[in-house]
């Protein structure tokens, strides 16, 4: 039996199946604030919680008429949004319940009249006891946001099928990106030994999976890999972007499944035109035994999640290998050591 690097099956199905067993929890805290009412939803966060939301609002915005939008955190407590008010469903999430920004945008949203649920991985700390609903489970922040997502449209009458999805989410999902994570290895590996050393590296995403690509660029690649990135939206690769791409040029693209397939699909199509470094990751290309085809689009950033897996374990191995220690946190200052 293969080992993968950096891989543990049983961390990695325990963690799904067990941010899935928290949608009960989810279910009541959405019921009680339906019964009451609601005007609006937000999505707070910054960094990598940010791009979360940016994913919950268009996977929202593709189905339903409730308004809602994601909040950047630091902007918020410098401009404010005339939005947020009573009636107004704040949902952010939190490791360390202690992000400064997310902490005073909670208290300045809050004044406001609005209501916010919190997934905080530590319960005893200052967000955790802000916020007025609190669940405390950790990782898996992109599925625990689509479940709030769809509970909130099954209560509007958006989405009927809802409880039948995660009825077959619970019985083969974990296996699902399991399977995915294993397909994808040979191809991570490769990739990374390509990709290690990239003095830049162009990311473009679309839909679902755009809030994902940008983190993936600065949350990772830039921020524990110190390589440098550029992401940028599908529709927005031909405002700019494809003026600047070589030959040589690394560019990924991510294709997801959900209703902005196409513009990414058009990247991917031009792509060949003017660039010999490019890579297509295309969500399709993996089987999710058990689950229906209607239902992949929901969870396709999943799927890509599952497959940059494999890529990071790789590319955290090249850089070792090739003379660079992990980060290092000093007395506030990032040092990498080096051979």
């Amino acid at each position: 039996m293969n080992m993968l690097l950096k891989f543990n099956e049983e961390w990695a199905r325990s963690s799904v199946n067990g941010a899935l067993a928290i949608r009960k929890d989810i279910n009541r805290i959405v019921d009680e604030i339906c019964a009451q009412g609601y005007r609006n939803i937000c999505w707070l966060g910054i960094g990598g919680t940010w791009a979360s939301g940016m994913q919950a609002a268009v996977h929202m915005k593709e189905q339903s008429e409730i308004e809602t939008w994601a909040e950047n955190a630091s902007e918020y407590n410098t401009t404010g949004n005339k939005r947020v008010g009573e009636g107004t469903v704040v949902i952010t999430s939190s490791v360390t319940g202690s992000t400064v920004e997310v902490v005073e945008a909670v208290k300045r949203m809050q004044a406001a009249g609005a209501k916010v649920i919190g997934f905080i991985d530590i319960d005893t700390t200052e967000l955790a006891k802000l916020v007025d609903y609190e669940i405390a489970y950790p990782v898996n922040e992109q599925l625990k946001f689509f479940m709030v997502a769809d509970r909130f449209m099954q209560n509007n009458g958006e989405f009927s099928d809802c409880d039948a999805m995660y009825a077959e989410f619970e019985a083969h999902l974990a296996q699902a990106l399991i399977d995915v994570e294993k397909k994808a290895d040979a191809f991570g590996q490769e990739f990374a030994k390509k990709h290690w050393n990239d003095p830049i590296h162009y990311f473009v995403g679309a839909g679902n999976q755009w809030g994902a690509t940008y983190s993936y660029a600065m949350c990772y690649w830039e921020e524990q890999l110190w390589i440098k990135t550029k992401s940028i939206t599908s529709g927005e690769f031909f405002h700019g972007m494809f003026e600047i791409i070589t030959k040589e040029t690394p560019v990924t693209v991510f294709i997801g499944e959900d209703a902005q397939r196409p513009l990414s699909e058009r990247v991917a199509k031009f792509l060949p035109r003017i660039c010999e470094n490019y890579t297509i990751i295309d969500t399709k290309d993996y089987e999710l035994m058990g689950i229906s085809e209607g239902y992949r689009k929901h969870i396709s950033h999943l799927v890509m999640h599952a497959v940059n897996n494999r890529i990071d374990a790789y590319m955290e191995r090249e850089k070792a290998s090739n003379g660079y220690s992990p980060v290092l946190q000093t007395s506030g200052l990032l040092v990498v050591k080096q051979r």
